[in-house]
């Protein structure tokens, strides 16, 4: 999984089983400030699938434990990317936004889930192995992240998994799952689970940092969606290019430069851009100057409205608290219904 970008699923609140009504449902993951590589990977795509259709989105709190041990940075990212989101254009009045840890019933399915997981299939994780190879712990959270990620789209019914491609072995997993569990505790004709198929995302890793390598966190190699002012200047004039003198011509197709100021600009823009490289006298000073103004004139008007709501913390958490409240009118009865085929009973009922 992207370290922000989580799973986002179709489905239906009616019937989980036999969807006639797309519901988008979609996490990311709060694990440091949200960027660039973020926005164009998965952020853009949320904000324009939530006007569309009736959505559930969620700030993956408990996942970001497999790498984030810092409750005061916990605390700060998780309301920042709320805050992020409401600025970029995402009305609560739309769609509903809310904190992963505020539905209880996605760690209750998890455990179900996990007694269900073979162990082996979660070692052959690639994302697992990714991760313990750049240096994460391999604790028993990122593990298990599969089998969380699971229940964060099957309680929901999830039936369409918009994901980057580095997740498309996650959603074999959920649906793995999914057919374990109707397998083993439903009648083949009424299976409580639907099999939810990916949908692949724009590539995160085209996006470069500013050291050349992928854009991420981890690599403090990003540019942040609202920096501004002195900070954004010193990383986009700080990001790495050739030795190429300026008079000589160059490949724009190799530049870090031109691959961000490709985010931005219309196709007659980047042809001319592209063709001033390739005629000599252009710089990539000139190039980064360029760059600069397209990202503070993209942004302008989201960075308006997050010194706003920055100033309105109570209306932010008010969203999240009115959020997570839909999302468990849609997770307690399908957790009824496990509870029911899993053989689960109560005492206090």
């Amino acid at each position: 999984m992207p370290e922000s970008q989580h799973a986002t699923a179709s489905s239906t609140a009616a019937n989980p089983a036999s969807p006639t009504e797309t519901v988008v449902v979609s996490g990311i993951q709060p694990s440091g400030t949200l960027h660039l590589g973020n926005y164009f990977g998965a952020i853009r795509q949320h904000i324009a699938l939530h006007r569309r259709h009736e959505a559930y989105f969620f700030i993956v709190n408990y996942h970001a434990l497999t790498s984030l041990q810092d409750a005061d940075a916990l605390a700060r990212y998780t309301l920042d990317v709320a805050t992020t989101y409401l600025a970029l254009g995402f009305d609560p009045d739309e769609a509903h936004l809310f904190i992963q840890s505020d539905v209880p019933e996605v760690t209750e399915l998890a455990w179900i889930f996990y007694n269900l997981t073979p162990v082996s299939h979660l070692e052959k994780g690639v994302s697992y192995k990714d991760k313990v190879a750049q240096g994460l712990s391999p604790n028993a959270g990122l593990l298990n992240y599969p089998v969380l990620q699971a229940a964060d789209i099957l309680i929901y019914g999830g039936t369409l998994v918009p994901v980057g491609a580095d997740q498309k072995q996650h959603i074999e997993m959920t649906r793995d799952t999914a057919g374990r569990f109707n397998h083993t505790y439903c009648p083949d004709d009424d299976p409580l689970f639907p099999l939810p198929e990916p949908h692949i995302l724009d590539d995160v890793s085209v996006i470069p940092g500013v050291d050349g390598r992928k854009m991420s966190k981890s690599y403090g190699n990003t540019i942040g969606l609202f920096d501004e002012g002195k900070m954004l200047k010193k990383k986009v004039m700080g990001i790495v290019t050739d030795s190429t003198p300026l008079d000589a011509p160059k490949d724009p197709e190799q530049d870090n430069v031109f691959a961000l100021i490709k985010l931005f600009a219309s196709e007659e823009k980047q042809a001319e851009i592209a063709a001033a490289y390739r005629a000599g006298g252009y710089g990539y000073g000139h190039a980064k100057k360029e760059l600069l103004g397209m990202i503070d004139a993209y942004f302008a008007e989201a960075r308006e409205r997050r010194h706003k709501l920055e100033e309105r913390p109570d209306y932010v958490r008010d969203v999240l608290r009115e959020g997570a409240k839909a999302a468990r009118a849609q997770a307690e009865p399908m957790m009824d219904r496990v509870r029911a085929a899993t053989g689960l009973i109560s005492a206090r009922r």
